[in-house]
């Protein structure tokens, strides 16, 4: 079954109450209208190696021991 993006968008709205229909609308013309942010990739390559080994272990246990805990009891 070979179905465009668009068409498949189209039958998924047409199954939509119109309140949910107008949401994808306001949706889609946020996506038109932003604007990409960010520096690309190619350009950060120059920086790939530049930080000591050591300093990438340093930080890799930081990580490992301070993040992905949770604590039910901080909010």
């Amino acid at each position: 079954m070979n179905i465009s993006i668009i068409d498949e968008v189209i039958e998924q709205l047409r199954a939509m109450p119109q309140h949910l229909q107008q949401r994808v609308l306001e949706f889609t013309r946020t996506l038109v209208s932003s604007q990409i942010r960010g520096t690309p990739g190619r350009e950060l390559l120059r920086f790939a190696g530049s930080i000591p080994p050591d300093d990438l272990q340093l930080m890799r246990e930081a990580i490992e021991t301070g993040c992905e805990q949770v604590d039910f009891n901080e909010w």
